[in-house]
């Protein structure tokens, strides 16, 4: 596939700023960016910014006068809170004065005493959703933190697929919002950010493993070896050069999630990823989720097969399109006083009485 379009350093910028700094990067080092509105190419790495704990900064005086012309003089469009400003323009004053003392010990302080809140994975305020004049979704509340795997229960029917679709972006909303990492759902930005594996799998039948692999490594632009990487992650090495057509469903599933997978996404949205699949498979797929946790991504998990609850760090559990708890396992089995996951949403059935409408 032919390489992407130089960026902007505008646009470099914010695809930037929500991703974490790649792996082997030291802070302080700007990732290759080049400026496609003057035609310049930036190019190789090179120290942009002073770090604050002092080192040199590199940059080649054109260099640092084309930044200041497209960026503005002394700004970090990546916004690392370990870079400073160079300098400042002579239109913003001199630069401060050092700290003495007292000063910098009650900036210390504050810096050390002030950590702001993590924003959430997934924040829906006031959703709902009106489908063939019925209302699916009611009014839903809802927060996911990051780097957490979250299930999402309840009975089928409930508005389970059609919450996920909103958190994804294709579903049409009546009311309320949906952020995803921070920005609206279905935003441009998060195409890459975010996988979504849909309960029928959403793969080619007439190409084989490998080839839908690869188109869908193109499509999202990474590199098509990670294909690969995704092939052993849900078992299906050996079968790369099977046709699609020709596997199993809980086959053609597990290649619908390995798409899913290709780039490293932050967070993924999986639609009963696990129907299907046998015991033993259906218990590597979860140690693969927990892994991915581990390593900092989301994982928004629908099912209505509830003794998969305890594998979650939060449940949201689901009834005609209302949310009726939102907490851990111990939590709900704490508040309702029931020995698993069962009892527990029996429970909450009988004491949550939802409204019915016309």
């Amino acid at each position: 596939m032919a390489a992407a379009a130089p960026l902007s350093v505008s646009a470099a910028a914010r695809t930037v700023a929500a991703s974490p700094a790649p792996r082997g990067r030291r802070p302080g080092r700007a990732a290759p960016v080049a400026d496609a509105g003057v035609g310049m190419d930036l190019g190789m790495d090179v120290d942009i910014w002073t770090p604050r704990d002092g080192r040199p900064d590199r940059t080649s005086k054109p260099l640092r006068d084309k930044l200041d012309a497209v960026i503005g003089p002394g700004q970090c469009p990546i916004g690392h809170s370990w870079c400073a400003p160079r300098r400042r323009s002579a239109d913003r004053g001199p630069l401060r004065r050092p700290l003495d003392g007292r000063r910098a010990a009650r900036k210390t302080h504050h810096m050390m005493n002030s950590r702001p809140r993590a924003v959430p994975a997934i924040r829906a305020a006031g959703l709902s959703v009106v489908r063939g004049g019925r209302t699916v979704l009611h009014d839903l509340d809802l927060e996911v933190p990051p780097g957490s795997i979250t299930g999402l229960l309840g009975p089928s029917g409930c508005g389970k697929t059609t919450l996920l679709r909103s958190v994804v972006g294709v579903q049409r909303t009546a009311a309320g919002r949906v952020e995803v990492l921070g920005l609206p759902a279905g935003s441009a930005a998060l195409r890459s950010k975010v996988g979504y594996v849909t309960q029928a799998p959403s793969v080619y039948s007439d190409l084989s493993v490998a080839e839908n692999l690869r188109y869908f490594a193109a499509v999202l632009g990474v590199p098509a070896r990670d294909a690969a990487r995704v092939v052993a992650q849900v078992g299906l090495t050996g079968r790369e050069h099977d046709l699609v057509a020709r596997l199993s469903g809980g086959q053609r599933a597990r290649v619908s999630l390995a798409a899913a997978l290709l780039g490293h996404p932050e967070l993924l949205i999986l639609d009963e990823p696990t129907v299907g699949l046998d015991p033993v498979l259906r218990q590597e797929l979860w140690q693969l989720f927990r892994r991915l946790a581990d390593d900092g991504a989301t994982l928004l998990v629908s099912s209505h097969v509830m003794d998969e609850a305890v594998r979650c760090d939060r449940l949201l559990l689901m009834r005609e399109g209302r949310l009726l708890a939102d907490g851990s396992p111990q939590d709900l089995l704490d508040r309702t006083g029931t020995a698993d996951i069962d009892a527990a949403f029996l429970a909450l059935v009988a004491t949550t009485q939802p409204e019915v409408t016309a």
